[in-house]
């Protein structure tokens, strides 16, 4: 593949945000996308869908200098992509083809031995609520516009994630801690092509965008654009720099499938509402452990099978399957019943400081919590 190398987009932060109008007839939705603009993100689509309907917002614009976004584009989901991965393991679970308790060692021999690792005490389970203790620094980082230019396009199969992640000792022992590890769920991947026979992603397909008559949910392999109408997703890894990451080869069982508003509200809704999962599945799914480290985030955040939990600023709780990946940050949240949601999809990640980090993330709670306290 040739690879082109553009120069980092610079531009300052009031070029990259709309002005956010004090018109008082917009809707709280409309309001909060354009909060979330405000903090320096370039584009927002936002939808939400309760028993009465859906309701869409966008926000900011779909590249530097130009228009609003689409509500139809397309985006990268990043670690939305788990609950997919999930799903797929319960539902082979409620067919007899495996357990939630086998080991890793049973479905793929000898892979995960040594250097402080044990396959035979790694369950699935573990592997699924991020609490395997499989080393999670396996994929060389991208914390500048030059290594973006650098590792963009960059090719690795899950069988050398994997391999990557365990040249590294293990956090803590199976069972013994909570760590997210994107490179247990490239574990997962593989042991469902053990099981099946087809790649975790045939069996996504198969499973959920086939049977949901999902048309813009689709897994990009190694194409490292995104097809069809998109907004175009930035990185600001300095301050006032925004770099047009939108370009990018990453997609595994941790994280890669490409979607839209409506195909993402429709699968996040049909796994709680039972067209996805049984109860007992859907019990499975929902049994939590604390997510440690996230209270900066999340208040009194836990995580189960590839989806999380959290406390909502009027009480309760809801459940936020989310992901971020170069470019994009999505964040989710549905009620247990699957029948209230809302998704969110920026065009931007702030990587240049820890506040603007937060603000960012604060702004995107703020929209859900709006939405799902109504």
């Amino acid at each position: 593949m040739r690879r082109r190398l553009f120069a980092a987009i610079a531009v300052t932060l009031a070029a990259a945000a709309v002005p956010v109008s004090a018109d008082a007839g917009r809707s709280t939705l409309q309001r909060d996308a354009d909060g979330i603009v405000a903090t320096g993100v370039t584009g927002v689509l936002a939808r939400e869908t309760s028993p009465r309907g859906s309701r869409t917002a966008v926000s900011g614009v779909r590249v530097l200098g130009g228009s609003v976004p689409r509500a139809d584009g397309r985006f990268r989901i990043g670690s939305t992509n788990k609950v997919l991965v999930g799903t797929v393991v319960l539902q082979l679970v409620a067919e007899g083809r495996m357990r939630l308790d086998d080991s890793v060692e049973q479905w793929l021999p000898g892979l995960v031995q040594g250097n402080g690792y044990d396959g035979r005490k790694i369950t699935v389970r573990h592997l699924l609520q991020h609490t395997a203790g499989i080393n999670d620094d396996s994929f060389p980082s991208i914390d500048s516009a030059e290594q973006y230019y650098e590792r963009r396009y960059l090719v690795r199969t899950e069988e050398e994630i994997v391999k990557a992640g365990l040249r590294n000792k293990p956090p803590f022992q199976p069972g013994g801690g909570w760590d997210y590890s994107n490179t247990g769920y490239d574990l997962v991947g593989l042991m469902i092509k053990a099981v099946t026979g087809r790649t975790w992603y045939d069996e996504v397909d198969r499973r959920i965008v086939r049977p949901l008559h999902l048309r813009d949910t689709y897994f990009p392999r190694t194409n490292p654009k995104i097809s069809g109408p998109h907004a175009h997703g930035y990185t600001r890894f300095t301050a006032g720099e925004y770099t047009d990451t939108t370009e990018l080869i990453d997609a595994d069982a941790s994280g890669g499938y490409i979607s839209t508003l409506k195909d993402l509200d429709r699968i996040v809704r049909a796994i709680f509402d039972g067209r996805l999962l049984k109860p007992a599945q859907l019990r499975e799914l929902t049994t939590t452990v604390a997510m440690e480290g996230t209270d900066i985030i999340w208040r009194d955040a836990r995580y189960g099978l590839g989806v999380g939990s959290r406390e909502l600023s009027c009480g309760g709780r809801v459940w936020i399957p989310s992901g971020d990946q170069i470019g994009f940050r999505t964040r989710t949240a549905v009620s247990a019943d699957g029948k209230r949601s809302v998704v969110v999809s920026m065009s931007t990640q702030l990587y240049d400081s820890s506040e603007a980090m937060v603000a960012q993330e604060n702004a995107a709670t703020k929209l859900i919590d709006d939405v799902m306290c109504r």
